[in-house]
């Protein structure tokens, strides 16, 4: 049973393969508690990351941090971005991802070969494409080059979104996307792809996955799509 979570799933948390399992063990009459459920398991610790994706030190012009104090109550209120690396055996290829800060769904994505600001927008038009309503919506982001950008700055003008980025040096600022970050590549790209186009599969799956069957603890053990489509279902439009 737990294999067959983990071929979707390859790295999910023992606390929520138990929930996921707890149904199926009782139908099976296996009396196991988590506790003794982690002793059967092997936990692997996640890699640490070492390779830099953000320049901030530039002189285009950055924006105030909005998020401090400020309640998140629905779905679409706040967008939060980032940028991470994923390595093949061709070379290092660079995810784009834009999350949903109430939801923790993965609202748009963009794997590519390099951090330009062309491609790292493309995830943005993304969220913004599959977007459900048009209330007041926040960007979050840290202060890199590429969200600095006029491109980027135009296409949320456009759209009337609200730039809000980390005020400095402070991870922590933006912990958020880098948690989401942390799970894709974690939990679901464990294995090294020949190349970006099989990457760029795998990445389409685990995110498919992830949005659609990892229950989050912070969602009250739901999935990122379910609290989503409800909340979204609660938002008027127009």
């Amino acid at each position: 049973m737990v294999h067959a979570l983990r071929l979707e799933m390859p790295r999910i948390g023992t606390r929520k393969l138990y929930y996921l399992l707890s149904h199926e063990l009782s139908l099976c009459n296996i009396k196991i508690g988590r506790d003794a459920l982690f002793n059967y398991l092997l936990l692997v610790r996640p890699k640490k990351s070492y390779t830099k994706t953000t320049f901030s030190k530039h002189w285009l012009h950055k924006y105030d941090n909005l998020l401090k104090d400020y309640k998140i109550e629905r779905s679409e209120q706040v967008y939060v971005s980032d940028i991470t690396y994923v390595k093949s055996f061709e070379r290092t290829h660079y995810l784009s991802l834009v999350t949903d800060a109430y939801s923790r769904k993965i609202v748009g994505y963009q794997l590519s070969d390099d951090m330009s600001t062309e491609n790292v927008v493309k995830a943005l038009k993304m969220a913004v494409r599959d977007r459900k309503s048009d209330l007041p919506l926040i960007h979050h982001s840290d202060r890199g080059l590429q969200y600095c950008s006029k491109i980027y700055q135009d296409i949320l003008k456009k759209n009337n979104i609200t730039p809000s980025m980390t005020d400095g040096y402070d991870c922590y600022q933006n912990a958020l996307a880098e948690r989401i970050n942390g799970i894709i590549k974690n939990e679901f790209l464990i294995y090294k792809c020949k190349d970006g186009k099989t990457l760029e599969k795998l990445i389409e799956t685990s995110i498919k996955t992830y949005n659609n069957k990892r229950p989050h603890l912070s969602l009250s053990m739901k999935t990122p799509n379910f609290v989503h489509e409800k909340t979204s279902q609660q938002i008027p439009t127009g």
